[in-house]
């Protein structure tokens, strides 16, 4: 019996050997795993939230559109014989985008000439000469003519008193007295009618001149052909369509700006465009007109700017994104844009506390200046932030800056 309980005292000191050199390689194990987990801390260089005056700017959007576009129609009928111009030709006002046969418009004109020089013969005047009715050859005789009845009725009249002539000879002197001033009066008037005559004539030959100037259409203003619609052979009618003439410089800029920013909006302001196709460039504009009241349709106005052109380079019908600038306003903070980083569209900063740890923190973004952007809320004056985090960085780890 005392064989087999000390046997069994054997067993239970080996069971608690074996257990307590477990339990001492389980603690050794886990000391070292906990000493493995813990990480060094990360080298970051850092950036401080800063307070200065920006710029600021509302940005809205709109489409490019020529400042002038005209459809220069024919003013009159006939066969078109000449186009001098193509597609994409720029044009000075007044050049000659077609010609229409001039045939008919010609010799319409030499008609009305030749009628108005017949009755300016008629009249006696001569070009650019003014009328004066006393001086028409016709007036002009027919008062040389009462003159002369006149001075025989005066003579006769002596010669009655003198009873060298009888009563009927002095009575046919008079009647021939009154008939020569009838004589005189009928010649001014017809003097006169054939001087509305000659009136009308000249109307009627500046409205074949004008025929005769309507057979060459011109362009309105200086531009680029934008279509050329006829051909020579085609024949045209007036108001048929002969081109399309746009004026891109400057190029006019219809911008839609919201309800809520009415108020921001006023004649003069500056803007700056950027269009898809010059990604990497600024175009400067200036406000020429502000709508009087908003599109009820959108809620929203309707904002003209004007943007120099002077290459040609902007193009009608283009979309366009404008930074409208606004009034010097309250000062912003920024930060260095390597500083936010945005997932999501969400941006966060990774604001360092006590030279030790990271505290990630949601931000909300305002404008952009250069290389910094303002940060509207999430950080105040003076935090200081890890200043490229490029994905490494979470809240509660670790860091070192340098």
């Amino acid at each position: 019996m005392r064989t087999a309980s000390f046997r069994l005292r054997l067993v239970h000191v080996a069971a608690l050997a074996t257990l307590s050199l477990g339990t001492a390689a389980c603690s050794s194990g886990n000391a070292t795993v906990s000493a493995e987990a813990k990480p060094e801390p990360i080298a970051i260089t850092t950036a401080t939230v800063e307070e200065t005056a920006i710029d600021r700017f509302l940005r809205v959007t709109g489409s490019l559109a020529a400042d002038e576009q005209a459809e220069v129609s024919a003013e009159a009928t006939g066969r078109i014989v000449e186009t001098p111009v193509e597609r994409g030709t720029r044009v000075a006002q007044g050049t000659v985008l077609a010609r229409i046969s001039a045939t008919e418009a010609a010799a319409q004109l030499d008609e009305a000439e030749a009628n108005a020089a017949q009755i300016a013969a008629r009249l006696g005047l001569m070009p650019d000469q003014p009328f004066e009715v006393k001086r028409v050859p016709d007036v002009m005789n027919a008062k040389a003519s009462l003159d002369f009845a006149e001075a025989e009725f005066a003579r006769m009249q002596s010669l009655l008193e003198q009873k060298v002539v009888s009563r009927s000879e002095f009575d046919q002197r008079r009647t021939q007295v009154e008939a020569a001033r009838q004589q005189y009066q009928m010649a001014e008037n017809a003097a006169q009618q054939s001087y509305r005559s000659l009136q009308a004539a000249r109307a009627r030959v500046s409205l074949a001149r004008k025929s005769m100037a309507d057979t060459t259409v011109r362009a309105p203003f200086a531009g680029l052909v934008a279509e050329r619609l006829v051909s020579a052979g085609d024949y045209v009618t007036r108001g048929t369509k002969v081109a399309t003439i746009v004026r891109i410089d400057p190029m006019r800029v219809e911008l839609t700006v919201p309800e809520q920013s009415v108020s921001l909006i006023r004649v003069g302001q500056q803007v700056k465009l950027t269009v898809d196709a010059y990604p990497n460039e600024v175009f400067d504009a200036t406000v020429r007109f502000v709508s009087p009241a908003l599109r009820a349709d959108q809620r929203a106005l309707t904002v003209e700017a004007v943007a120099p052109n002077p290459g040609g380079r902007l193009k009608p019908g283009l979309f366009a994104t404008a930074s409208i600038q606004q009034a010097a306003g309250p000062a912003a903070l920024l930060l260095p844009t390597s500083a936010v980083e945005t997932i999501s569209g969400t941006s966060r900063v990774y604001v360092v506390k006590n030279n030790t740890t990271i505290e990630e923190r949601i931000v909300t973004l305002g404008e952009r200046t250069g290389d910094r952007v303002e940060i509207t809320s999430g950080v105040q004056k003076g935090d200081v932030v890890a200043a490229e985090p490029r994905g490494r960085l979470t809240d509660g780890l670790a860091v070192r800056t340098r």
